[in-house]
């Protein structure tokens, strides 16, 4: 077997399982563990599977820039924003993350809501410059590019500074056994900060982040009120899922004309 289609056929196991165990593979493929630890670091590098020990795990495809996740998943991503916007009640105050699905919240608020906002996103706040009954705090700090949002020391000590009713979070991988991650380091703390400053804290996760995992961890179960994701979502994952976590659903819409 060449390397292309022995690196094809592991890509296509970790898609189907979420996981692949490397001595298992050896044995099935009457390879070496270190031939195919050696494909998995080359899919680890091209950002296509996530490396663990003794295997590798689905690499979140929302690791893309931010201009290309606009386009993924589009319909979960609305319903979850609206599960989550009507969660938000008058006089709260509200952390709203950064990334796209933060953004479909942010934009599906109802109109006469009033209410805060605190963000570290500028294309949150700006999604929001407009609503007449909402207070905008933009918490400034370095803005990180591939998700437009502040980081670093200043965002940090900003972040301190508040209290909150509620946190949206938003990750780039869901997965019983790894938990929460995230693509960036400084972003990750961020977030842990931001939801620390929070009475409930709840993950935005569209269906292509469950069971997926990113390299860095965000937070631990104990510290989520719940996960909120779409009917996309693998069944199984979400089933485990539910053994550590509240894990809520956000309904379809539906037809015209049904009842």
């Amino acid at each position: 077997m060449l390397t292309a289609e022995r690196k094809a056929l592991l890509l296509a196991r970790v898609e189907r399982d979420g996981r692949l165990v490397a001595k298992d593979m050896a044995v099935e493929l009457e390879l070496s563990e270190d031939t195919i630890r050696r494909d998995l670091r080359e899919l680890a590098t091209e950002g296509r599977v996530q490396r663990v020990h003794g295997g590798a795990l689905r690499a979140s495809p929302a690791m893309a820039a931010f201009a290309v996740r606009q386009s993924i998943q589009t319909d979960g991503k609305q319903r979850i924003a609206s599960l989550a916007a009507s969660m938000v009640e008058d006089d709260q105050t509200l952390v709203l993350d950064g990334g796209t699905t933060a953004l479909a919240v942010a934009r599906a608020l109802r109109p006469d809501l009033r209410a805060t906002v605190i963000t570290h996103s500028p294309t949150v706040a700006v999604a929001l410059v407009d609503h007449p009954t909402i207070e905008v705090f933009l918490v400034g700090g370095r803005l990180y590019k591939h998700s437009v949002v502040t980081c670093g020391a200043v965002a940090l000590e900003a972040i301190q500074s508040f209290r909150a009713d509620l946190c949206f979070l938003g990750v780039t991988g869901v997965h019983p056994e790894a938990g929460l991650t995230t693509g960036d380091a400084e972003e990750a703390a961020i977030k842990r900060a931001l939801g620390r400053r929070c009475a409930d804290t709840y993950i935005l996760a569209s269906a292509e982040k469950i069971g997926a995992v990113s390299p860095y961890r965000v937070m631990g179960w104990d510290d989520v009120t719940a996960v909120l994701t779409d009917a996309g979502a693998p069944t199984a994952t979400v089933r485990t899922l539910r053994r550590r976590v509240d894990v809520r659903v956000a309904d379809a819409p539906r037809a015209k004309g049904r009842r």
